[in-house]
Parts: structure tokens; C-alpha cells; sequence
């Protein structure tokens, strides 16, 4: 299944007023488990950088680069995407919330970004639709100042992107690869400079219960019809508040495998 024409879809329906868009932001971060981990990581690294010059490498609506904006006026970030029509649409967002210390532009992530100059590096939902992954990490390393953060989350290969319940194939189509083992993760991330990792599994049991009441069966209703986007909210008042439980338990929670990674790596 393909996400991009549901969120071509998602992106029409609450880019119409202001409003709108931020309830759009605000079901994101409930909704998405990944969401969680990474707004928890977040708020760990925020307490130690008052102040910073961010990437979101991959910046997709923009949820990131608005939870971190409106945070602190001190924090400032360049938001990197590949689709021109989203570049524009956060652009104006971000201009009508006052919101000037987060400016979206093009950018390849496979060619250099930037040399020394942040402080982070937040990449969320990307890896698995980049093949050339160890380029892509270097330009990362490259960008950033010595001591910075970077901030992956990723499917991994224990089922990531539902592979085990798709005989094989992702469920998402725009996927170029199922997930990242481990080692393969700690080996490209040497390769391409860094040293110091740190690389944990998300989507632990929790979690795959959470995504798939939460996700994709609400992707896969949608992908049917468009009537669903008339059902969707009473099936999510039902179903939610056991995807809220699941998803608070699979963030606080140590797992020994699952579907999803929260991979920080530092530059020396």
C-alpha cells in the first residue's frame, strides 16, 4: 500500500486554515507511536541545549521542526524535504504562527548539507525510503558541530514495515528497504564517522498492537474508499484510548526486539 496519495489527501483536508493544521500536528503526535519516542528523546536533549541550530533532515509535514520551534525562540531550525508543494505549505504555516525560527527550503540528503554547524540532527520516517543510507550519514556527520546529536527512528528488521504479515513484501509501498538490523545499523553509522551510539528497539509488543489499531488499519480503510475520511473519527474515539495506553507503555518500556529503532549516534 501506498502512504503518499492518503497523506496528498490528509495534507488537503487540514492545510485549508491555521486551525486546522495545528489539530492536524496535534493528532500526529498522539497517534504516532514514533511520535512518542522520538518527542521523548526530544525533551531529554532539550534539558542539556537551551539554545541550538537544528536539521530535521526529511521534514515531511513539519511536526518536528513546530514541536521544537515553539518550544524556544532560541532554537533555531533548517527543515530539509524533497517535495516542493510541503516546503511551501510549512513556509506559510510557520509564517502565519510567528514562528520565524524555522525556515523550509529543498535539499537532497544525499549531496553535503552543511559543514560544522548543528547541533542536531533529527531524522524521522526517512532512512527507509533513502538507499544510499552511508552517503546520506555521512553528509550528516559532516554537518554537524563536534559533540552534536543525531536522531534517527526507523522501521527495523524485525517486522518493520509489516513484512511478516505481507509474505514478504512491505506494506508501504514507498519503502526501500523492510528495516534495519542492528549490527547493519552500529556498522554504517562507523562507516560514515560516528563512534559513539546508542540504538534501541521501539514497537515492542505494545506498540505493534498500538500501530496496527492506530495505523494501518485506518490507513488500509482509507486506502479503500474515501467515505472512510467521513467514519474515521468515531472509529478513533473508540480505539483510541487502548492505542494511548499502548503507546505510553511501549515508550517508557526496555525491549528486547521490535519493529521500530531510536537510533542516537554522536560526532566525536
Amino acid at each position: 500500500m501506498n502512504y503518499d496519495p492518503i497523506k496528498k489527501d490528509l495534507g488537503i483536508v487540514f492545510n485549508q486554515n491555521t486551525f486546522l493544521r495545528k489539530v492536524f500536528y496535534a493528532l500526529l503526535d498522539l497517534l504516532l507511536l514514533r511520535s512518542w519516542h522520538v518527542h521523548r528523546e526530544l525533551k531529554t536533549w532539550m534539558k542539556k541545549k537551551p539554545s541550538a541550530l537544528i536539521l530535521d533532515a526529511g521534514s515531511g509535514f513539519g511536526q518536528y521542526s513546530f514541536y521544537m520551534a515553539k518550544r524556544s525562540k532560541q532554537y533555531t531550525i533548517d527543515a530539509l524535504d524533497v517535495k516542493e508543494d510541503q516546503i511551501a505549505d510549512c513556509n506559510q504555516f510557520f509564517k502565519k504562527c510567528d514562528l520565524g525560527n524555522a525556515t523550509f527550503s529543498f535539499g537532497d540528503l544525499t549531496q553535503s548539507i552543511a559543514q560544522n554547524k548543528y547541533d542536531l540532527v533529527m531524522c524521522v520516517d526517512v532512512m527507509e525510503h533513502i538507499l544510499e543510507d552511508v552517503t546520506v550519514f555521512k553528509n550528516f556527520n559532516e554537518a554537524m558541530k563536534p559533540g552534536a546529536m543525531l536522531l534517527i527512528s526507523t522501521p527495523s528488521d524485525q517486522g518493520g514495515s509489516d513484512v511478516h504479515e505481507e509474505t514478504g513484501e512491505s506494506f508501504i509501498g514507498e519503502h526501500v528497504r523492510d528495516g534495519y538490523p542492528v549490527a547493519e545499523m552500529a556498522d554504517k553509522l562507523k562507516q560514515a564517522g560516528f563512534n559513539k551510539m546508542e540504538i534501541l528497539y521501539s514497537y515492542g509488543n505494545p506498540g505493534k498492537i498500538a500501530w496496527r489499531l492506530s495505523m494501518k488499519y485506518p490507513m488500509l480503510m482509507l486506502n479503500a474508499s474515501k467515505i472512510f475520511f467521513v467514519l474515521i473519527p468515531f472509529y478513533y474515539i473508540l480505539t483510541y484510548p487502548f492505542s494511548y495506553l499502548l503507546n505510553w507503555w511501549d515508550t517508557y518500556s526496555t525491549h528486547k526486539t521490535g519493529t521500530g529503532l531510536i537510533v542516537k549516534a554522536w560526532k566525536d
